[in-house]
C-alpha cells in the first residue's frame, strides 16, 4: 500500500513536470504562463502544508533508518532546494545563501520548520510574480546545466514533489494517515 502511495505521487509528480516542460501549445509556440505556473506552486504549498500539519511534534524528528534523513531534515531540504532553485532562476537573492537548512538545530521544532518550509514556497511565487512570461524563455545556467528559467522553476518543482513524497512513508510509519492526493 506505502509503495504503490509513493508510486503514485511520484508519477503525478512527474506528469506535472512533464506537462510544465512540454506545456506547449500545436503550433503556437506559448508555453505554461507565469500565472499557471504560480497556481501549481500555491497548490503545492498548501499540499505541503497539509503533511506538515499532519506530523506530531514528536514525530517531526522521526528517522526510519539511521541511513536517511529525518522528516525535518527532509523538509528542510526541500525547502533548501526551492530557496538555491528560485534563486538560481530569478536572479532574486537567496536569504539563506550558503547555508545549509538541513543542520540547523532552530528548524528542527514544529513550528520553525512549517514556518520555513511555507518560507521557501512564498519565495518561489514571489520570484514567479516578478517575472514576465518571455522571461520564462530566457537561456540560464542553473547548477552548470544551461536551460530556460521555466525548466529551472519545472526541475524545482520536480525536486519538492520527490521530497515531499518521500515523507509518506514516515507520515505512515507514526500511524498517521497522510494527506489525500491534491492534483486540483
Amino acid at each position: 500500500m506505502i509503495t504503490k502511495t509513493v508510486t503514485r505521487l511520484l508519477f503525478t509528480g512527474l506528469l506535472l513536470v512533464s506537462g510544465l516542460l512540454t506545456g506547449r501549445a500545436a503550433g503556437s509556440g506559448s508555453t505554461t504562463t507565469v500565472a499557471q505556473m504560480v497556481a501549481e506552486w500555491q497548490r503545492a504549498k498548501e499540499f505541503t502544508k497539509e503533511y506538515l500539519d499532519a506530523m506530531t511534534e514528536e514525530g517531526t524528528n522521526y528517522k526510519p533508518t539511521a541511513e536517511i534523513r529525518t522528516f525535518a531534515e527532509q523538509m528542510l531540504h526541500l525547502a533548501n532546494g526551492n530557496f538555491n532553485f528560485a534563486a538560481a532562476a530569478s536572479g532574486k537573492a537567496n536569504p539563506y545563501q550558503g547555508k545549509n537548512l538541513e543542520k540547523m538545530d532552530e528548524f528542527k521544532t514544529k513550528a520553525a520548520l512549517s514556518k520555513v518550509v511555507l518560507e521557501s514556497y512564498d519565495f518561489t511565487i514571489d520570484a514567479l510574480k516578478g517575472m514576465t512570461d518571455a522571461q520564462m524563455a530566457e537561456q540560464i545556467k542553473v547548477f552548470g546545466k544551461e536551460m530556460s528559467r521555466e525548466t529551472a522553476f519545472a526541475k524545482e518543482f520536480e525536486h519538492q514533489t520527490h521530497h515531499r513524497g518521500q515523507t509518506t512513508i514516515y507520515i505512515r510509519m507514526k500511524g498517521i494517515k497522510p494527506p489525500n492526493e491534491k492534483l486540483f
